[in-house]
């Protein structure tokens, strides 16, 4: 792992998958793991729905053991750095314009949700 570092973007090869994460092999030979929390920048339930074993993917290195020659890698660094777009929250500082109802329908609705969610919650 000597020529690898800290911040480097790297292909590496997903070698397996668990619940917490998938491991990876770096080019160097050296293994790596990219842990569920670095998979992507939103809620991830199933790793095996981001990445494949087999598959080659670009990662960044977040921290490297040059001891036991593991890797911390992240998806998500990558991923995030190479977006096309980036939301913009209301650029123009236009105010925000309420609707006619403001929050009467849900003031009418919560009566309702609440009595439903006691009903559900007595059947358990």
């Amino acid at each position: 792992m000597c020529n690898i570092k800290n911040g480097d973007i790297i292909d590496v090869t997903i070698t397996g998958i668990q619940p917490y994460g998938a491991f990876a092999k770096l080019p160097d030979g050296s293994a790596g793991l990219i842990h569920i929390s670095e998979i992507s920048d939103r809620f991830v339930k199933d790793v095996n729905l981001f990445v494949k074993v087999g598959e080659t993917i670009k990662v960044k290195v977040i921290d490297k053991d040059e001891i036991n020659h593991q890797a911390k890698l992240s998806l998500k660094a990558v991923k995030s750095s190479n977006r096309k777009y980036r939301r913009h929250y209301n650029l123009k500082k236009e105010p925000i314009k309420e609707t006619p109802l403001g929050f009467a329908p849900l003031k009418d609705a919560m009566a309702k949700w609440i009595s439903l969610g006691i009903v559900e919650e007595e059947k358990f």
